[in-house]
């Protein structure tokens, strides 16, 4: 997908000035969310004083390899591979650590070793990422055909707790099967997804975040709110992950029940997005206070440019058009690209019911970068 929009242009120009110094600043460390000041806070080291921190173990910090990946293939400047290669190298440090072993290995793995083994070759990189793919798959509890989310969770086990997120971790599984030619990696990654289409994607298209299964029988349980307002309710970012997700098995497998169900989470999406285009937490959140999440924006205009690419063009504008207006007013409305913040993207939220909001997020830039880099075609598909 080619767009030429001065918009997008200045947008490019934008993120290339600012992730020139942000990168040089940030090489040595993995970034999740800003300090006061803001400088980015290293996510790879733990937090003497919170108990709960995961250090390297942290979900998201695949997530600035895989943003320096994408400066890489835009400029071809070979620092931005060098930076990206230590953060690669840091999470290696995970597979010593069994409670660092989450669903989450997805998000981590593949836009760092994956990403750095489709762009060079580099046979280290293969062998982490297919490393991380078994990790993956050894969650998968095969009573309820679902891959287990969590570790130990506030002290709790939570063996069967599922949640959309994982629709996106998929992409691993994919990338094991289509490299290693093992079947077991896409029997797995389609049973979870049929279980997802099931148990969590409701009949007007928006999804649940948590479904708990019995780990023994398989038997489905119940929901949880999660990140979002309620039990119910409608997480945004949540619809996004369903959105791309499903987009992203459709594209793995040619299935057109994954499509569908893109298509139906899209929908939805499309629905609720207000003309301002500023997404909430929740889709259906109280009015008061006006909570937003920029995150949520970033990922779902990123599915659906992606779910744009795999409709036929005369029946994709609504999806495109839907993405433009997400990325449109990020850009221009909650965009720093000044030198006072190290991220980008602001007005970041974790969750509902979080004691901060409007915050950064370094995956929310990741998505940004990665939408907008879509709309004129630079780089390549990470998922």
């Amino acid at each position: 997908m080619q767009i030429r929009e001065q918009w997008i242009d200045e947008a490019i120009k934008n993120i290339r000035k600012k992730m020139d110094w942000v990168s040089d600043k940030n090489k040595d460390i993995i970034p999740y969310t800003c300090a006061a000041d803001g400088s980015y806070i290293d996510m790879s080291k733990k937090d003497p004083g919170d108990p709960k921190s995961e250090g390297i173990n942290w979900w998201t910090n695949g997530f600035w390899g895989g943003l320096l990946w994408l400066l890489y293939e835009d400029t071809k400047d070979e620092k931005y591979k060098e930076y990206a290669r230590i953060s690669e190298k840091k999470l290696e440090e995970c597979f010593v650590e069994y409670r660092g072993l989450h669903h989450d290995v997805g998000f981590m793995y593949m836009l760092t070793a994956v990403a750095d083994y489709k762009i060079t070759g580099n046979p280290h990189s293969r062998e982490i990422g297919l490393h991380a793919a078994n990790l993956l798959a050894g969650r998968f509890n095969i009573k309820g055909n679902f891959i287990r989310a969590w570790n130990l969770r506030d002290g709790e086990p939570h063996t069967g707790w599922a949640i959309i997120d994982c629709m996106m971790n998929l992409s691993l599984l994919y990338w094991a099967y289509e490299e290693d030619h093992d079947p077991r990696y896409l029997h797995i990654a389609k049973a979870h997804a049929d279980t997802v289409l099931v148990n969590f994607i409701r009949e007007d298209g928006s999804s649940e975040h948590i479904v708990e299964f019995d780990p023994v029988s398989g038997r489905r349980i119940t929901s949880y709110g999660g990140q979002g307002y309620e039990k119910g309710s409608a997480w945004s970012r949540g619809q996004a992950w369903a959105v791309y997700g499903f987009t992203i098995s459709y594209i793995h497998t040619k299935e057109e029940k994954y499509l569908e169900a893109a298509k139906k989470a899209a929908e939805y999406c499309i629905s609720q997005i207000p003309k301002s285009g500023i997404i909430p937490i929740d889709f259906k959140q109280p009015k008061v206070p006006a909570l937003e999440d920029s995150c949520a924006a970033a990922i779902l205009a990123s599915g659906l440019i992606e779910l744009s690419v795999q409709i036929h063009p005369s029946k994709n504008a609504r999806y495109r058009d839907a993405a433009l207006l997400l990325l449109q007013t990020l850009a221009e409305d909650r965009s720093d690209f000044t030198q006072t913040c190290d991220a980008i993207l602001k007005n970041c939220s974790a969750s509902y019911h979080e004691k901060t909001h409007h915050i950064a997020m370094v995956y929310a830039d990741y998505f940004f970068v990665e939408a907008i880099y879509k709309l004129n075609g630079t780089g390549r598909f990470m998922w």
